[in-house]
């Protein structure tokens, strides 16, 4: 046998240097802290634009980003805004909604990071939301509490801000009045004629803290009339809204509230395959404008949502962050308008 020479081991490949704010103003020509007021947006400083492209150029050809944790320690705070994902599913317009947040507050200089929060509620979610150490946390739905807002402020949260149908003690608070979308949709069908008037509630896991106000509001607005209520409970399924179908006529209901469009237009599916006319037997509406309902035969009745712009929610999070010992803003955010179409 011939022997194998031992072969040296391959030397490891050269690690590059990891390039700094230093590299990048040599590269450009110009001072640290001109690099530094560029590529972090500071606006007391006026710099050129043709300056303004030489750094970010130079930057682009190193591969150089900021150091988030220098910045931060620089600042004595993150720029971390932190958004809990809901706890319900994300229609839409509710998808839009977030993504003008998210880019209303990039264009303030904050990264914004969506948490995962499955499992966790109330307090406990603040917590774990907590040990990230944001500077602002942006909650949507109900559940956390005055306790909560005091731990993520104990944490280094200069901003909590809730969007649900209560303010919450310690928080700004954007109010959601799901009640008055109620009240628009029922005086809706009212005026439209219809007394025998179903409303549908989602059997879905957390969407009683917008349904249960959408039927009281609907309550509300029958009555000194002689309108009648039935609530409908439904799974968003099928089969589901087939059975509510087949025994629509013994329920002797001339009008829903179908909670939102994508509820109503499974159940005006539903309603038709059965045989039932509509508007002629039942009138149908829903909530979001969504384009879909624009798009059925016949179009579909809804009642339209105002919501915020997601330049003012940010703006409301950088002025808190800036003035962290303020006292907590209220706002009411919503807005609604019927949109009257073929189906009711």
């Amino acid at each position: 046998m011939v022997p194998i020479p031992n072969q040296p081991a391959p030397p490891p490949p050269a690690q590059r240097s990891v390039p700094t704010s230093a590299d990048v103003a040599r590269l450009a020509g110009v001072s640290r802290a001109t690099v530094s007021y560029v590529l972090n947006n500071t606006s007391a400083v006026r710099i050129s634009e043709p300056t303004r492209r030489r750094v970010h150029e130079a930057a682009r050809e190193l591969g150089y980003v900021p150091h988030a944790a220098a910045r931060s320690l620089r600042a004595g705070h993150s720029r971390m805004v932190l958004m809990p994902a809901p706890h319900v599913p994300a229609n839409p317009l509710y998808s839009q909604f977030i993504n003008e947040i998210q880019w209303a507050l990039s264009r303030l200089d904050y990264t914004v990071v969506q948490y995962g929060s499955i499992g966790l509620h109330g307090d406990e979610a603040a917590r774990a939301w907590a040990e990230l150490r944001p500077v602002a946390v942006i909650v949507p739905g109900a559940g956390l509490g005055p306790k909560g807002v005091a731990v993520l402020k104990r944490s280094g949260a200069r901003a909590v801000v809730t969007m649900g149908p209560e303010p919450v003690e310690g928080a700004h608070g954007m109010l959601l009045d799901h009640a008055e979308l109620g009240r628009s949709a029922g005086a809706h069908l009212v005026a439209e004629g219809r007394r025998r008037i179903g409303v549908v509630v989602p059997e879905e896991r957390g969407l009683s803290i917008f349904s249960g106000p959408r039927l009281t509001g609907v309550r509300q607005a029958v009555q000194g009339t002689d309108a009648t209520v039935t609530e409908l409970p439904l799974a968003y399924e099928e089969k589901a809204a087939a059975e509510l179908a087949a025994r629509w006529r013994s329920l002797g209901l001339d009008a829903v509230f179908a909670y939102n469009d994508e509820y109503a237009m499974l159940l005006m599916r539903a309603l038709q395959d059965e045989g039932i006319a509509v508007p002629g037997e039942t009138a149908v509406i829903g909530a979001d404008d969504l384009v879909l309902g624009r798009l059925l035969r016949p179009r579909l009745s809804t009642v339209h949502m105002e919501l915020p712009a997601g330049r003012d929610l940010a703006e409301l999070v950088d002025r808190a962050v800036r003035e962290p010992d303020g006292k907590p803003e209220t706002h009411q955010v919503l807005g609604f308008r019927v949109v009257r179409r073929e189906s009711s």
